[in-house]
């Protein structure tokens, strides 16, 4: 070869990377990067270093023109195009319920040995009131764990008590197919008196009833039979009106049909109930999911972890659990609270009972039908809030004494429209306003108004 053809082929530009073959080294950090498994790639090397290594790589290019393969840009050299990330899998891992309740209790019945009514329970402190929770159909009592962690924290002095339902998470009973609202109303009754007794109470505490869906109808069943007494502040019904309930059993059977015969493992069952948007909060959903299914132990099948609950049974007991709701929820004695996630689920005889001020409802529409799940900051303000209101016919301030360590003599500026005005000689400034006006109720009682406006819960 002449020095003149030597010359003219020193001239020729070098190969670009992505047409360069691949060499063990080169074909082994390519497999890496395209599995994730990569650190942060290196500096690049000095000029001259990477002139040497270009130039061998052009020689022995040359010297095998035969393994020469255009391959796809993706497949490049890494470095050459942005870097491909490999996406973070959700964590669909349960949590325990120990970091939302004190203790875990099992309540067995004097009557029957074979009723073990399993709940989660986080004491009261210094008389403070006692919040009993009662779930709806096919849940369980850790629906309500973060809401009652925020409890706690809106009201160190409260307690929250939530239960499994018969034929509900691991609670156990004789018959677990009876879930007749007269049966789980009965067993509302009983499970709070059980839980005086296991803790050796000379006496029930003040009492604010919470019930979810199905248990809507329940806590309301207990209180305008009057189970309780008059221990009973009031109660709290979330995201159950009579006319739509009765008018969505269709509704609840095709949602039935549609949902998993069964899972593979518990994080399946969780991540179902998130991505279907059954629980918009994946964080709730990883409390509240677990007790609801269990591992059967069928070694020949693939999705051994079944449902506790048979929802299939639940048309036999609709028009039981809902006809005549509204009426007896107006009806009650004590304070009344109506949580809805729209204002489409109201029917006739709710709408002329708010507008003649017979109890509070408050809308959360960006929201689903598990309301203490999605918001369960909000709920717990919402519930906490009315605890406060003169709507439970007792002392209201004697409470703001009590919980919020008021004085007898604060100063209250008035609340017009949700603009936020702060009140006096308060150390929660930042938190809350008040608004005051006698009241008298029908037993004769003088009460006061006491609203409060959460920044960023009503605009305020």
């Amino acid at each position: 070869m002449s020095d003149l053809f030597r010359a003219k082929i020193a001239k020729i530009p070098l190969m670009p990377a992505e047409l360069m073959p691949l060499d063990e080294e080169a074909e082994e950090d390519q497999h890496e990067f395209e599995n994730g498994d990569h650190q942060d790639l290196p500096q690049s090397q000095t000029s001259d270093d990477s002139s040497s290594a270009s130039s061998t790589a052009t020689i022995k290019a040359f010297a095998q023109p035969e393994q020469f393969v255009l391959k796809p840009l993706e497949s490049c050299r890494p470095g050459l195009l942005t870097k491909s990330r490999k996406q973070k899998k959700p964590d669909t891992q349960p949590i325990s319920w120990n970091h939302y309740f004190s203790q875990k209790l099992a309540l067995k019945s004097s009557l029957d040995s074979a009723f073990v009514t399993v709940g989660y329970y986080t004491p009261a402190s210094e008389n403070g009131p006692l919040f009993v929770c009662h779930h709806g159909a096919g849940s369980s009592a850790l629906t309500f764990a973060l809401m009652a962690s925020e409890i706690r924290k809106l009201h160190p002095a409260a307690g929250v008590f939530c239960f499994d339902a018969r034929g509900h998470g691991e609670t156990i009973t004789p018959d677990d197919q009876d879930l007749s609202l007269k049966t789980l109303s009965n067993d509302l009754g009983n499970t709070i008196f059980l839980l005086r007794d296991h803790l050796g109470w000379s006496k029930l505490p003040e009492i604010i009833l919470v019930g979810h869906s199905v248990g809507g109808p329940v806590v309301t069943d207990l209180v305008k039979r009057c189970t309780l007494g008059s221990c009973v502040l009031g109660y709290v019904v979330i995201d159950v009106a009579e006319g739509s309930a009765l008018g969505a059993l269709e509704k609840m059977k095709a949602h039935v049909q549609a949902r998993p015969s069964s899972f593979s493992n518990l994080s399946q069952a969780i991540d179902w109930h998130v991505r279907s948007r059954t629980i918009k909060n994946k964080l709730s959903a990883r409390v509240s999911i677990p007790p609801l299914v269990y591992d059967s132990g069928e070694k020949d099948t693939p999705k051994p972890w079944k449902w506790r609950t048979d929802l299939s049974i639940a048309p036999t007991f609709w028009e039981d659990w809902f006809t005549g709701l509204s009426k007896k929820f107006l009806e009650g004695q004590g304070g009344k609270l109506l949580i809805l996630a729209g204002t489409d689920r109201l029917d006739k005889e709710l709408t002329i009972g708010q507008m003649q001020g017979k109890y509070q409802l408050v809308v959360l529409p960006e929201v689903g039908h598990f309301v203490q799940e999605d918001a369960p900051e909000k709920t717990a303000s919402i519930v906490c809030i009315t605890v406060l209101n003169s709507a439970f016919y007792i002392n209201t301030m004697l409470i703001v004494d009590r919980l919020l360590n008021f004085t007898r003599e604060m100063i209250v500026a008035p609340l017009f429209y949700q603009r936020k005005l702060v009140s006096h000689n308060s150390k929660y400034n930042d938190e809350f306003v008040f608004m005051t006006n006698p009241y008298v109720t029908t037993s004769g009682d003088r009460c006061l108004f006491v609203y409060i406006a959460v920044p960023g819960l009503t605009g305020s």
